[in-house]
């Protein structure tokens, strides 16, 4: 049994006369009454009684009928899920993520693609700038959005934002009525900071800004994630520098505050593989430019 065979069965069903049918499928008489033909041995039961000129349904047509409409139609969405998969409208975008980008790149990332791809469906995974190279570079995910400055030739980067520091303070600290606060300020605070092993570029940037302000940060309690160092500031266990943009918090418990230092900014970039063809990424980069 053909797809083709099913398909000229439908519309003669529908159309009752061979003649029309062969018309509706751009083919012959001969050739559409051979296909129903071949269909019958096929499934060994007569589907059609011939009534004059025209066609009628035998009860076991009637049962094919419903079936046979169905895999036609099933058929034909296969077939335009397909091409659109090749489009890129259809399929899977996996995004890795640091933990910095969930306040703002990440959602308006996924917010924006969205808009315009809604069946393609996101996958989001939150890992380091380190995990992400190697997670680029073996396609486990097809775009990161991680700190440079990184060192892979075959990575495509673009800028999607440039982020300050800003200083954590508990919500009853001292210096929590500064509109400001130099880094110098810190020196005698006990502090939150990433674990070096979970993110070493940002723990070895900020402690290296210290030093340049005069003191080595004590380092009293270790987070690997934004949310627990938040937390453990609002506990009062000491302060922190947070890359921007920060969780919202209640004012009453952290509060965040520039720093008075001209500092560089933090970049935030988007990452993927040049040797990656998806047509899903290529559709997220279109849809970025």
């Amino acid at each position: 049994m053909e797809l083709r065979q099913v398909r000229a069965f439908v519309t003669t069903a529908d159309e009752g006369h061979v003649g029309r049918a062969a018309t509706r499928l751009h083919v012959t008489q001969p050739t559409l009454s051979r296909q129903i033909a071949a269909l019958e041995r096929a499934v060994a039961v007569p589907l059609f009684d011939r009534v004059g000129r025209r066609l009628e349904l035998t009860p076991a047509g009637v049962v094919f009928l419903a079936g046979a409409r169905e895999l036609v139609r099933r058929a034909d969405q296969l077939v335009e899920e397909t091409r659109r998969a090749h489009r890129g409208e259809l399929g899977v975008l996996r995004i890795g993520f640091v933990q910095s980008a969930t306040f703002e790149a990440l959602p308006r990332l996924v917010r924006d693609f969205g808009a315009v791809w809604p069946s393609v469906r996101v996958e989001v995974t939150a890992m380091t700038t380190l995990t992400q190279l190697s997670a680029l570079a073996d396609d486990r995910i097809d775009v990161g959005l991680l700190r440079p400055p990184v060192r892979a030739p075959d990575l495509a980067l673009r800028t999607v934002s440039h982020d300050p520091l800003f200083a954590a303070l508990p919500g009853g600290h001292p210096l929590a009525a500064r509109q400001k606060v130099s880094l110098a300020d810190l020196a005698s605070e006990p502090f939150v900071l990433y674990g070096r092993a979970s993110g070493p570029i940002v723990h070895d940037t900020i402690v290296s800004h210290c030093l340049a302000a005069g003191f080595s940060p004590r380092v009293v309690q270790e987070a690997v994630d934004v949310q627990t160092i938040v937390a453990l500031v609002a506990a009062n266990l000491g302060v922190s520098l947070l890359i921007a943009p920060t969780p919202r918090t209640d004012e009453s418990a952290v509060v965040y505050r520039p720093l008075v230092e001209d500092l560089p900014p933090w970049e935030m970039a988007l990452a993927w593989s040049r040797h990656n063809q998806s047509p899903v990424l290529a559709r997220l980069l279109e849809t970025l430019s």
